[in-house]
Formats: structure tokens, C-alpha cells, sequence
């Protein structure tokens, strides 16, 4: 009897060799698909404009994936008026029907896993267990999306009654139509978690994918599409902000918006998004995640945790771990373990199964790496590991950095404060918990946060203290990494996000919903 192989998830450390020849099958059938155009999809049609886009791949920027449509800011209109119209429809639907709807999407994304997976590990540069990682998640959030309506009956709730003649209820209503707007980092699960909620919850989608990664955002439409989305109810269009972006933002039918991404441009919706009366603004916007690791930790499990937050993906998760306060006793313990866990990190391209840090997703990015450890350099910090760019032999032509460690005492260094999105970790001692806490907090994110103690009241203490919306004790497998659907609600505090209930979590529909309350009186006027 053959016992089925685990799911691949962010905290999964080994895997089978069936996945992996899968996987290489599949990488081999996406080169094949290379150069190949990808339509927009403005209710069902492409885009009739001539501009066209490469998406090439940060492995090696000679490599030609794929020539994609340019949607309009004209065309983004377009679509906002066309799921406009299509939204009585939709949300007469009914409840019912559009959960099987997105039951059936997730079986075609758990279908088509091995071709998603190798197409994002081009595109974006994730590793092969990452890549197939983020694609079992986008089915699993739409499973538990689904699941969620179904438990909550469609949210319809029979409230209590003042007269024997009066019928009342609570009813949780779709607004109309939602704008979507996705990052390259999780370019399927992001976009799925904003969709697929919005859309099951009644609403329609205008979705404007990464400029940088728009290939896994077209795998997931088409999965919806096959799965019974009706193609005016769900609008493909890649192109840039300035022109699709802010179409879809300025239009007068968009009823909502969800967006993750950068505080700057997070902020610019949620400020100037709502103009004639208040609208529903979903942001995740970054994060700057301490870890803390006491005296009375467990060191292995704190490095290879810290070690695997810091440079899973190069550094580029909202919930990366960017920041480690150390007590001071157990400082060179812990850093010398650090270093060892970083230097088993085998950098280079992610569609070789050795490989745990690929590229970094562009040039821009690559700069910016640099710039940061220059900066810690002139703050006082002490590269301990990396701090260079990787531009000889076969990685020559990618955007490749290796996996950055610097220990940086001085607490003022803005560098604590700031989101950085490159495999840089900054290392720093302290005193005990209350100084780790109050350096932790003092960032204006408040993501994701993780402690290593053995001490029930220091744990006790850190979760009572820490300003963060997701939070981890003693996770060997992710410091502040690796929140699954159903499992981590993920939602970050402050700068990090609009607040409310978190995505991957029991109340996330709620965001894409409004309520009403329905008396009805039996009694003939």
C-alpha cells in the first residue's frame, strides 16, 4: 500500500522524489510554451491595443517567457462598467452555486499544480518547494473561502423579535463591483485571496496583476474561467498602474478595492479612494518583523528559523524576518548557529532542486540590496555573511545577491524601521524581553513577529506586549514565515494593513460584505 506524498507547504523542509520528477516534467513542458502571447481579458475579449510586453525571467534576463496584452486605462473602464452590469446576475446567483464554482477552481488549480509551479519559479524566481508551496495554497485558500460561506449559510442570521408580527434578520450583502490589485511575490496567492473571496461573496472582479508577474495571475483567471466565472464577472487586465490602475481605482462603479503592496501606494488608495461617501479598502501593505530569541531558547531551532524567514524567497515576503534582537548572553551562541544555518543556503537558479535562494525579481532590486548594505555599513554595522551582488559564471545574467547578515548596535538606525525587501538581516543584543519588545515595536509595521523561549511567562509577556497581527513561538520551521489558510490568519497591525479581520482567517469575507437589516411585518396595511 503506497501512502500519498505530504502536501508542500512554507514549512516544509523535505519532499519526494515523485514531486520532484514531476516538477522537471513540468518545467519542460513551460519551456516549451516560451515567447508565446497572453491576452488580456476584457470580458472575455483581448485587448485591442498593440501594446505588448515581455516578461522575462530574473534567472536570466535573456530568457523570453512570454509576450503579454497591455490592457488600456479606456479598457480598464471598459471592464468596470461591463462587471457592473454583470453583477445582479452574479449575485443572484446565489451562494451555493458560486461556492461549487470556486470548489471546482481549486480543483483545477490542484490539477494543473506542476505547470503553475514551474511557470512562477520562472517568472518570479522562487524555488521549486516555494513555487509549489504558494500554488497548493491558492487552492487550499479557495477550499476554505468556500467552506467559510457554507458554515455561515450564505450570512444570513434570524435576529430576535420586539412583535410576534414582525419577521427580522441579519443579512450580509455583496457590494458591487471590487478592483484588485496584486503583488509579484505572491503573484497566485495574494490575487486568489482577494478574488476568491470577493467573488464568492457575490461581488465582481476588475484584477490587475504585478507588471512583473502577470503569467501566474493569468494560470489562476483561467482556472476561475474553466471553473464557471462568467467572463464579465472576472476581468484580466495586465498593464501598469498609472494606466490600469488607476482607472480602475477612479472609476465611479468601483465599489471596492483590495490591494497588497508598498505602504506608499497602499496608503494613496486608502486615502483617496473613498470621495462621495466611505468604501470598503482591503491594504496589506509590508512589514518590518522582529524576531527575539532569549536565554532560555532552544538556538538550533532559533537560527534555522530565523535563517529560513530571513532568506526564504531572498528576503522579498511581506512577513520576512528582517530584524533579531538576541539576549546578550546567548549572543555569540546564537549568531555563530546563524551563520552556519545561512551558509548551508545554496544560492543559484531555483529549478535545481539544491537551491534554496534564487533571484531577486529585477535590477531595481538588486540596487537597492546594494544600497541597504551600504547604508548598514555606514551606520556601524558589521557585515558578518554576503553583502554582495553575484554577477560571474552562470548567474551572471540574473539578479542574484547572496543572503546578507549584519549586526548593527545602533537602535536609532533607521534601517530598523524600514521595509527593505532584499536578504538582509539586521542582528542586534539586548538586555532581556522588555527591550526586545520595546525595540520590536517600535518599527510602524506590525505584521508578523516571532519569539524563541522555553519560559512560559516570557512567551506569556511577548504576546501580551508585541504590536503584530501574526505571531509564532518556537517555529523552527519560519520565525515570522509561513501562515497557511485555516491555519494562521494573516493580517497585519499599523502600517502593515487596514486591520479587521485577517486574510487565511474565519472572518476575512466580512471585508467584502455589507450588512443589512431586514424587518418584514406580516401583518396586511
Amino acid at each position: 500500500m503506497t501512502t500519498a506524498a505530504p502536501k508542500i507547504t512554507y514549512t516544509t523542509l523535505g519532499s519526494s522524489e515523485e514531486f520532484h520528477a514531476a516538477f522537471e516534467a513540468a518545467v519542460e513542458d513551460a519551456r516549451r510554451s516560451f515567447g508565446a502571447l497572453w491576452p488580456a481579458s476584457i470580458a472575455g475579449r483581448p485587448s485591442r491595443s498593440s501594446r505588448i510586453a515581455e516578461v522575462r525571467s530574473p534567472i536570466d534576463r535573456r530568457m523570453l517567457l512570454a509576450r503579454v496584452e497591455q490592457a488600456t486605462a479606456e479598457e480598464a473602464s471598459t471592464a468596470v462598467d461591463v462587471a457592473d452590469g454583470a453583477f445582479p446576475a452574479w449575485r443572484e446567483l446565489g451562494w451555493q452555486a458560486r461556492v461549487a464554482i470556486l470548489r471546482r477552481a481549486a480543483e483545477e488549480i490542484s490539477k494543473h499544480k506542476y505547470e503553475a509551479a514551474a511557470i512562477m519559479a520562472y517568472e518570479v524566481g522562487k524555488n521549486r518547494l516555494e513555487a509549489m508551496g504558494e500554488v497548493e495554497e491558492v487552492a487550499d485558500l479557495l477550499r476554505y473561502y468556500a467552506a467559510t460561506m457554507e458554515e455561515q449559510g450564505g450570512f444570513r442570521r434570524p435576529m430576535a423579535r420586539l412583535t410576534p408580527s414582525e419577521s427580522t434578520e441579519s443579512v450580509l450583502l455583496p457590494y458591487g463591483v471590487f478592483g484588485v490589485v496584486a503583488p509579484f511575490n505572491f503573484p497566485m496567492a495574494l490575487a486568489a485571496g482577494m478574488i476568491g473571496a470577493a467573488l464568492v461573496a457575490g461581488n465582481t472582479v476588475v484584477f490587475k496583476p504585478s507588471s512583473e508577474a502577470p503569467l501566474s495571475g493569468a494560470l489562476l483567471c483561467r482556472a476561475l474561467w474553466q471553473a464557471g466565472v462568467p467572463r464579465d464577472v472576472l476581468h484580466f487586465l495586465p498593464g501598469s498602474g498609472a494606466q490600469v490602475g488607476e482607472a480602475i481605482l477612479e472609476h465611479p462603479r468601483t465599489q471596492g478595492m483590495a490591494f497588497t503592496g508598498s505602504y506608499d501606494v497602499g496608503m494613496r488608495i486608502y486615502r483617496g479612494f473613498s470621495s462621495e461617501y466611505p468604501k470598503p479598502v482591503v491594504v496589506e501593505m509590508g512589514g518590518k518583523n522582529p524576531a527575539i530569541v532569549l536565554a532560555s531558547a532552544d538556538l538550533d531551532a532559533a537560527a534555522n528559523g530565523v535563517a529560513r524567514s530571513a532568506f526564504g524567497y531572498g528576503g522579498q515576503k511581506c512577513s520576512a524576518c528582517s530584524r533579531v534582537y538576541v539576549e546578550e548572553s546567548v549572543r555569540d551562541a546564537f549568531t555563530a548557529k546563524l551563520l552556519d544555518a545561512t551558509s548551508q543556503l545554496r544560492v543559484g537558479d531555483p529549478l535545481r532542486r539544491e537551491v534554496f535562494l534564487g533571484p531577486l525579481i529585477s535590477a531595481k532590486a538588486v540596487q537597492n540590496f546594494s544600497h541597504y548594505v551600504d547604508r548598514a555599513r555606514r551606520d556601524g554595522g558589521e557585515v558578518l555573511a554576503g553583502g554582495h551582488t553575484v554577477t560571474e559564471g552562470e548567474l551572471q545574467h540574473g539578479n542574484f545577491v547572496e543572503p546578507t547578515i549584519v549586526r548593527l548596535q545602533d537602535d536609532e538606525s533607521a534601517l530598523f524601521s524600514e521595509e527593505m525587501f532584499v536578504p538582509l538581516l539586521l542582528v542586534s543584543s539586548i538586555a532581556d524581553l522588555d527591550a526586545g519588545l520595546r525595540l520590536a515595536n517600535r518599527a510602524p509595521y506590525g505584521l508578523t513577529a516571532g519569539i524563541f523561549s522555553r519560559d512560559r511567562d516570557e512567551v506569556r509577556r511577548f504576546l501580551d506586549g508585541i504590536e503584530a497581527g501574526v505571531v509564532y513561538v518556537n517555529r523552527r520551521g519560519g520565525a515570522t514565515t509561513g501562515a497557511w489558510p485555516g491555519v494562521n490568519p494573516f493580517g497585519g497591525w499599523k502600517a502593515s494593513g487596514s486591520g479587521g479581520p485577517a486574510a487565511l482567517g474565519p472572518w476575512y469575507l466580512l471585508k467584502f460584505l455589507r450588512e443589512q437589516s431586514r424587518t418584514v411585518n406580516d401583518v396586511e396595511l
